[in-house]
C-alpha cells in the first residue's frame, strides 16, 4: 500500500495551520470576526473564502475530478513551491527534474534549500526510464516532469514512469499547463491507481488568464488536505477568483480560441519548414514551436529589432542553437513570418 503520510515532512504531520472563523463559516448577515472595514467597496472589503469552495467546485467540474482532489494556487508556481515544502526536508531531501523543462521546478527547490538532480530526455525528447532510475537515490522525494513538455512541445510517456515511482514511493508531478492544445486526456484519470501522482493545471495558457495568476492541481485528497493546511490562509484574491469563475462558465469561448491557436500553430510549422534558416522544426502539441538554427542568435536579435520577442533556449540541455516561438494571432504570426522571410543570412 502506498502511504502518503510516510512521505510528508515529520514536522508537518502535526502542523496546526492558521485558522479563522471563515474557515468554518464563510458568510453571514453581519460579519464582525476579521476586523474588516464594514463599508462595502465592490465586495472587496471582505476577505475571500479561504477554502475556495465555489472556485474549486467549478474546477472540479472542468477537470472531472472530485472537489476533495482539487487544490488552487496563485499560479502553478505556488503549488510547486508548496509541494517541495510539504515533502522535502531542506538540506536533506532531493527532487529530480526531467530536462529540458520548465525552470521553476529547479528555482523553487533551490529557494527551499532542496538539492536538485536531473535526468535528460532521450533523442526523441521522451522519458528514458533506465536513465531516470540511475539518477534516483534514497533522498529523492519528488520527480517533476511537464507534458506537453516546455520547451520541446511534445507529450511524454508517463505511464511506465508512474508505475515505477509508485513502487519506489516517490511523488510524481506531471505539469499539464499546455494540455488543452494537445487534444489529449489528462493523466489525472489515473489518480485512483497512482496516489503518488500530482497533476498541475493552469488558467494561464488555454484560458488566456496569465495575468490573474491562478493554477490548480488534481491530487489525492490526502495530499490536498495537507496543501490546504500549509498554504497562506487567503492565497487566492477575490478579483482572481471571480474572473476565473467567469471564464470557467464559458468553456466554449476557451475552446474556440484554442482551436484558432492550433490552426495557427500548424500554419507556422509548415511555413518554418519552408525556411532554410531552420535546420530542425520540432513537432508540437503545445502553443509554441521549438526550432533549431545555427543563426539562432541573429534571428532573436533581428526579431527584437522589429519588436518581436521570442525565447532563446540554447542554454538548456540538448537544445544548443534552439529558440522557442509562441503562437500569436494570425496578424502577429504574419508579421513574424515577414521578418523571418526577409532575413539575409
Amino acid at each position: 500500500m502506498f502511504d502518503i503520510s510516510e512521505l510528508i515532512r515529520p514536522e508537518l504531520l502535526k502542523f496546526k495551520p492558521y485558522t479563522s472563523a471563515r474557515h468554518l463559516v464563510s458568510s453571514g448577515e453581519i460579519m464582525l470576526d476579521a476586523n474588516e472595514n464594514p463599508y462595502d467597496e465592490e465586495n472587496l472589503n471582505r476577505y475571500p473564502d479561504p477554502n475556495q469552495i465555489a472556485l474549486r467546485e467549478s474546477l472540479s467540474n472542468y477537470a472531472d475530478a472530485p472537489l476533495d482532489n482539487i487544490f488552487v494556487g496563485s499560479g502553478s508556481d505556488e503549488i510547486i513551491d508548496l509541494l517541495i515544502r510539504l515533502f522535502c526536508e531542506p538540506g536533506r531531501d532531493e527532487v529530480l527534474i526531467i530536462e529540458p523543462t520548465y525552470g521553476m521546478y529547479r528555482v523553487c527547490a533551490e529557494l527551499n534549500a532542496v538539492s536538485v538532480s536531473s535526468c535528460l530526455l532521450n533523442d526523441e525528447f521522451d522519458i528514458e526510464l533506465s536513465s531516470l532510475r540511475s539518477a534516483l537515490n534514497e533522498k529523492t522525494k519528488i520527480i517533476f516532469c511537464c507534458s506537453p513538455n516546455n520547451p520541446t512541445g511534445n507529450l511524454l510517456s508517463v505511464a511506465e514512469l508512474l508505475e515505477y515511482t509508485k513502487s519506489e514511493g516517490i511523488i510524481t508531478v506531471v505539469d499539464e499547463a499546455y494540455l488543452e492544445f494537445s487534444k489529449s486526456t489528462s493523466v489525472s484519470r489515473l489518480l485512483d491507481e497512482y496516489p503518488n501522482l500530482v497533476v498541475l493545471r493552469t488558467l494561464s495558457k488555454a484560458w488566456g488568464l496569465a495575468g490573474i495568476r491562478l493554477g490548480y492541481s488534481v491530487a489525492a485528497a490526502e495530499i490536498v488536505s495537507y496543501l490546504m493546511r500549509i498554504k497562506l490562509p487567503y492565497n487566492i484574491n477575490v478579483l482572481s477568483s471571480d474572473r476565473a469563475l467567469e471564464a470557467l462558465s464559458d468553456k466554449a469561448n476557451m475552446e474556440k480560441k484554442v482551436s484558432e491557436i492550433i490552426s495557427e500553430r500548424e500554419r507556422l510549422i509548415e511555413e518554418f519548414n519552408n525556411l532554410s534558416i531552420f535546420e530542425e522544426v520540432y513537432p508540437s502539441v503545445a502553443n509554441f514551436v521549438l526550432l533549431k538554427s545555427r543563426f539562432s542568435s541573429k534571428i532573436k536579435l533581428t526579431l527584437a529589432e522589429n519588436g518581436i520577442i521570442i525565447r532563446d533556449r540554447s542554454a538548456d540541455p540538448l537544445l544548443e542553437n534552439c529558440i522557442r516561438i509562441t503562437v500569436g494571432t494570425p496578424e502577429q504570426n504574419g508579421m513574424l513570418l515577414n521578418v523571418l522571410k526577409g532575413m539575409n543570412l
